[in-house]
This record gives structure tokens, sequence and C-alpha cells, in this order.
């Protein structure tokens, strides 16, 4: 019977731990201990249930044992995901021997050896993690035993230990009492063994539906967990010693000193970690150097399916995305205001121009890298507005913009076909406070009309201008208002006579200029400095737009 509730419920608690996945990853406040924990375990926790999958329906509790143990270890990811592992090794080879009924005496002894050769694998175990609950949970499981408890309220009892547990992680962790959360690899330890529980008691048989099936203290004791976390980003976070996660499997020529190869691990970094048994093993290390672990490791065995992550760079991307969903969460408390905008822009200074202008969200895009329909109206469904106004600041943006607009059916959504960045930015001038949708469009393609745009650009290929003469691969080209009007071979020179021409033409009192990213700052200097003294009497408003591929991009008015 084991073989069976073991083989039916572990999918169901694994698939639970994925279903919560990112809400374990929010919780890791190390720069990086495996800043995915919640991914690491599942992704661990479902080598587990692939493994599981491919033995033959009669398997007894060794051939299960056996398969969780190297599925685990074949599969574990991340410091949390090696852990997980051998917890679940030393547990299922508990289990091993059992007879049925199963009682509250094997369960405890399973949990005994879970812990005995968790803790093996460790060889600094640090209070307030995975490894405390674990410990908790086996001495509840004693405590049952020794008062002949069933089967069912040891796993009940076990259940609220490993949330309690959970609670009491920040009181032994500084590190997690300082940013107000509780140990994140514990955490999904606790939604794993709930789930598994839950579906071992036939408390439900869906996945959807377990996670809070328990009543009166599981459910109490798992709020008590949830109300010692608060979510924070952590922009101060100093960092870690060390960069990079090394994590690999390794196969063994011959038997080697697994202690003389820790104290290598060791020397190399820190969180080390050696699993398994001759000759297959996991290994696993915080280091500034993956390259001197893996060639050290290269002279005992083969290596393989290595992974090298960069903890500094996880560790900004977290940060990120709790900033991004605090924001996301801060604007849906907020009243829906009238009016938002969505803009497309190419560089991170037309971004940040738009933005101040009042632009809710900036989507990355230009002439070379058009963003899509589905781009368009996921930027519109984060604007909290009531109507939005859609800026594609360019040609072969607009009719993405345009379908954009007719697919939204929770808002009003319209588009002012600006072509370029500079028309944009007299377009958000021009809207008036509390304009209605109509009136606010109107307005804006009004203004956009009435500016004269010009880029400067280099030809990928010869061509000819508007008045016949050959362009040829390399050359600058001077555009004023889609025609291809000045050729040349310097940016500033071209931008003075496309400046020139258009005051020729009609003269303008204002000029809007952005320089491009391949633009020097000293460059742009001087060539606002040649403007100036070619044009006295133009009014000029220059800005680093940090557009790709235009050095130059600028408007008249």
């Amino acid at each position: 019977m084991i073989a069976k509730t073991i083989r039916t419920c572990f999918p169901i608690a694994a698939a639970a731990v994925s279903d919560k996945a990112e809400e374990i990853n929010k919780l890791n406040v190390f720069p990086v201990p495996d800043g995915d924990t919640g991914t690491n375990m599942s992704l661990t926790l479902g080598s587990v249930v692939k493994e599981l999958s491919s033995l033959p329906a009669d398997a007894d509790m060794e051939a299960i044992a056996a398969a969780i143990t190297h599925g685990s270890l074949m599969g574990a990811r991340g410091n949390s995901g090696v852990i997980t592992s051998q917890i679940l090794r030393g547990a299922a080879e508990g289990f091993v021997g059992a007879e049925d009924p199963i009682t509250s005496a094997d369960i405890a002894a399973a949990l005994r050896n879970s812990v005995k050769v968790a803790f093996k694998a460790v060889r600094k175990p640090v209070e307030g993690t995975i490894l405390t609950v674990l410990r908790d949970i086996s001495t509840r499981a004693d405590a049952c035993a020794k008062a002949k408890d069933s089967y069912e309220d040891t796993l009940d009892a076990i259940v609220v230990e490993a949330y309690e547990s959970v609670a009491r992680t920040p009181d032994l962790l500084p590190v997690l009492k300082e940013n107000g959360v509780v140990d994140s690899g514990a955490f999904g330890f606790a939604i794993f063994l709930e789930n598994f529980v839950a579906a071992a008691l036939g408390r439900t048989t869906e996945v959807e539906e377990i996670s809070t099936t328990f009543e009166g203290t599981a459910d109490s004791a798992r709020e008590g967990a949830l109300d010692r976390v608060k979510i924070e980003a952590n922009d101060d976070w100093e960092g870690s010693e060390y960069r990079y996660c090394n994590e690999f499997l390794f196969k063994a020529d011959a038997p080697f000193d697994e202690d003389e190869c820790l104290q290598f691990l060791a020397s190399m970094g820190d969180c080390e970690l050696l699993v398994g048994a001759y000759p297959d093993y996991k290994i696993h290390v915080h280091s500034n150097t993956p390259n001197l672990v893996l060639e050290h490791m290269l002279n005992l065995g083969q290596i393989y399916e290595v992974f090298i992550h960069n903890m500094d760079m996880e560790s900004r991307e977290r940060t990120a995305k709790i900033h991004e969903d605090q924001d996301a969460s801060e604007q849906a408390s907020e009243p829906a205001k009238p009016l938002g905008y969505v803009a497309v822009a190419a560089g991170s200074g037309e971004a940040e121009i738009l933005t101040s202008l009042g632009v809710d969200v900036v989507v990355s895009g230009g002439q070379t890298m058009n963003p899509s329909t589905a781009d368009l109206l996921e930027a519109v469904s984060k604007v909290n507005a009531e109507a939005v106004i859609i800026l594609p600041n360019n040609s072969n943006i607009r009719m993405a913009a345009e379908a954009a607009a007719n697919a939204c059916s929770d808002k009003q959504v319209a588009v002012v076909p600006t072509k370029t960045v500079p028309q944009a930015f007299s377009a958000l001038f021009a809207v008036l406070p509390d304009s209605s949708l109509e009136d606010a469009v109107e307005a804006m393609t009004e203004a956009a009309s009435e500016v004269r745009d010009g880029e400067v650009t280099c030809a990928v290929r010869d061509s000819a201008a508007s008045d016949g003469t050959p362009i040829h691969a390399g050359d600058v080209m001077g555009i004023i208002n889609d025609s291809i009007d000045v050729v040349g071979s310097d940016v500033k020179q071209v931008t003075l006579d496309c400046i020139n021409r258009m005051q020729e033409e009609e003269e303008g009192d204002a000029l809007t200029i952005l320089a491009g990213s391949d633009m020097s700052d000293e460059d742009f200097e001087d060539l606002i400095a040649a403007i100036e003294e070619a044009q006295p009497d133009l009014e000029i408003d220059s800005h680093r737009g940090e557009q790709p591929l235009y050095p130059v991009i600028f408007s008249i008015e």
C-alpha cells in the first residue's frame, strides 16, 4: 500500500509546488542562494515524477525508493534541489521494509532516516532553513509514535509542525527577519508535504483544489507562516562573495576520497554539496571560478549536464520582478484614470522622455524591431485607465497598433498614427486635462501632423535619393518627411543640410533633436554648436535619445 500511495500522491504534491513556484521564488532574500528556489524544487520533483512514471504498475517500495533516489539526484537543481533530493532519498529508503498498514512508528522511522541522510549531505547546516523544518517534523513524528497516534493523525500533525516550523525560521536566521520573509526552501517543502498528505488521506483528487483543504490547526499553522511574509524588493543588498552557482552531474572513473573532494569544493566557494554514491554524484558549489571546479573534477571522472548560473544577475532580475509586481499591485488598488497612453520607442532616452510626458507603458521597438499586436495588447492591459491611446511612432507599426486597438475588449483603445517619436512629443503636449478619448485623439493627430521630421542614417545598400542622386552603401542619408533628400558622407553636415533646407522651405521656431546610441556626447555637442551658428533664431531642445541606427532624429515646429 505504501508503494501505491507514494506513487499516486507524489505527482499531485509535485504539481502543487510547481503551481506555487513563483510565489516561493519571491521569498528568497539571499542575493542568490539559487534565487529560483521554487523553480529548482519544482524541477527536482518533476524529475522524480518522470522516473516513477517509467516503473511497472506492480513496482514495490524498494523499486520506488530507487526511482526517487535516482530521479531526484539526476534532476536536482540548485542548492535547494540537491538538499530536497537527499530528504526524499532518506524518507523513501526509510519506508523500504515497512509493512502494511503503515503506522506512526513507520512514519517516524522514515523521517529519522531522512534527517540522517540530509544532514550528512550538508557540511555546514544552517538553522532556519529546510533542514530545520525536516528535523522539527521528525521530532513531532517521534512524539506521535510514542503516543501511538494513528498514521492519519501523525500525518496531520507533521503538516501542522511543518508550517509552524516555517513560521519560526525568521527567528533563527537574521537575514529572514530583516527582510520580512520565511525561508523559501522551507516554505516549498511544507507545501509539498501538505499536498502529499492531503492526497494520501483522500481529501481531494484535484490538484488545483488541494493546498487549502485542511481544517482547523493546519489552516491556522499555514496562515501563521504566511503572516510572517512581507515580500519586499531588496535594492541595497551588497551581494554574495561568490557570483556563480555551479552544479553538474559527475560519474567517477574510480573510487575517490569524497571528504577530500568536499574540502576542495569548500576552498572554491561555499554551499558545497557532493551527494550520491559511487559512481554517480551530483555536485553543487557557489564559486567565482567555475572553470577551476570543472577542471578539478575532470581529473577524477566525467562531468555532464553542467549548469552555471550568474547569481548577481538572478538577484537583479528578482528585485526588478518584485518592483514590477508591487507597482502593478499599487496600480490595481487605485481607481482607473480616464485616459492612459502606450508608446513605442527604440532608445532608452526616448523612453524616458515619453514617460516624463505621461506615457504609462513604453514598448521597445522601432524601424528594425517592430513590436507585435500581442506586445501592444499586453502593454495596453498594464495601463490602469478606462481608455488608452497608442502612439506607434513608426509607419511600420501602425497596422499592429490598430489591430491591437480592435482586439481589446475590456477598455476603449484608439491609435494616433505618429510616425516618429518627436511627433509623439508634440501630440502629448497637445492633450488638455480631462479630455475625452475622441477630443484627445483629434488634438493629438492634428498636433502630430504639424511636425516636420528629419532623420539621419547610413545606407545599407545602393539606392537613389528623391532627386535621383545615387546612394551607395555606407553613405549618410538625410530623410525629410519620409523622403531621402540629402546624401553625403558626414553625419554633422548632412544634418545641417537637412535643417537648412527645411528652414528655407518653411521657417520654424523650435528644433527638437535626439542623439542616437552611435553618436558620442562630444560629437553631439559639436553638432548643436554648428546648428546654433547656422540657425541663430531657432530654439533648440536637445536630448540623448539612444535610438539605434539613426545617429540623429529631429523635428521642427
